[in-house]
C-alpha cells in the first residue's frame, strides 16, 4: 500500500490531485477531521487578506529570523513552537502571520479601529462597524480593548481549522455580545442586522429591511426549547448540529470573518 503523503510544513497548497479540500473535511462514513486549507481557501478569510497583504509589501524576509523577531515589539508573544503548538497553523503559517501582523501593528496590539478599517475596506458597499466591532469583541478576550498575536491566531485557528463544536463554540461567543453565557434574542438580532448592513444593498439576492428579523425569529424559536428565553451553548450547538438549515445559514457568518 502507497504511503499516505505527508503535509509539508507549511503547505497551503491544494491536495494530490489539485483540488481545495472539503470546507468540513468529512467524507461519507468517517468522522471529522482538520481540513488542509489551501492558500485559495485561506485568502476567503478577510483577516488572512489583510495579513497576507501586509506581508507582500513588507517583502520577502529571512524565515530564520522570525523567532527573534517575536522579541522585538513592544508586547512580546509566545514563541513559535508554542503556538504552533495551540493551533493549528504549521510553523510557516505563523511567520508568514506573523511579519503581517508586526507590520501592520508594530506595538504586538489590534485594536477596534484597525477591525473597523479592515471590514470597511472588504466590505465598501456596506456599513461594517457594528460588525467589527462585535467581532472584535469576540477576539478580545481578556476585555482590555486590544488584541495579542496569540489571541488573534487562536480565534483564526479555530475558525478556518477547527472542528464544527469549536467553530459553534466561537460563534456563540460572538453572539452571546454581553459575555453572561447566555444568546438573547436581542443580541442575536443585534449580530444578524450587523451582517446584513455589512453586505449592503448590492447582496444578491437582494436583502429585505425584515430580513435579519425573520432569520432571528425563525433560528430562536428551534434553539430555545425550554422557552425561557434565552439559548445557551447546549441548546446552541445541538440544534445547530442537528438542523441542516441552520448549519447552511451559519455559512454567511463564516463568510465575513
Amino acid at each position: 500500500m502507497q504511503a499516505e503523503k505527508k503535509t509539508v510544513d507549511g503547505d497551503l497548497l491544494p491536495d494530490a490531485n489539485g483540488k481545495d479540500p472539503s470546507p468540513g473535511g468529512q467524507t461519507e462514513g468517517s468522522k471529522w477531521e482538520r481540513p488542509r486549507l489551501s492558500r485559495k481557501s485561506l485568502m476567503k478569510c478577510c483577516l488572512v487578506k489583510w495579513i497576507i497583504a501586509s506581508t507582500k509589501q513588507q517583502g520577502p524576509a529571512d524565515t530564520s529570523d522570525s523567532d527573534l523577531e517575536l522579541s522585538m515589539v513592544r508586547h512580546q508573544p509566545e514563541g513559535l513552537d508554542q503556538l504552533q503548538a495551540q493551533t493549528q497553523f504549521t510553523r510557516k503559517e505563523l511567520q508568514s502571520l506573523y511579519r503581517g501582523f508586526k507590520n501592520e501593528c508594530p506595538s504586538g496590539l489590534v485594536d477596534e479601529e484597525t477591525f473597523k478599517t479592515i471590514y470597511s475596506q472588504f466590505f465598501p458597499q456596506g456599513d461594517a462597524t457594528r460588525y467589527a466591532h462585535f467581532l472584535f469583541n469576540a477576539f478580545d478576550m481578556d476585555r482590555n480593548g486590544s488584541i495579542r498575536f496569540e489571541d488573534f491566531v487562536l480565534g483564526l485557528s479555530v475558525l478556518l481549522r477547527g472542528s464544527v463544536t469549536e467553530k459553534l463554540r466561537w460563534a456563540f461567543n460572538l453572539y452571546d455580545i454581553n459575555k453572561d453565557g447566555y444568546i438573547t434574542k436581542e443580541e442575536m438580532l443585534a449580530i444578524m442586522t450587523s451582517i446584513y448592513d455589512m453586505m449592503g444593498r448590492y447582496t444578491l439576492p437582494s436583502v429585505r429591511d425584515d430580513s435579519p428579523f425573520e432569520h432571528v425569529e425563525k433560528f430562536f424559536q428551534k434553539m430555545d426549547r425550554n422557552r425561557d428565553g434565552v439559548v445557551t451553548i447546549d441548546e446552541f450547538i445541538e440544534t445547530c448540529q442537528k438542523d441542516e438549515n441552520i448549519m447552511a445559514s451559519m455559512q454567511l457568518f463564516e463568510n465575513v470573518i
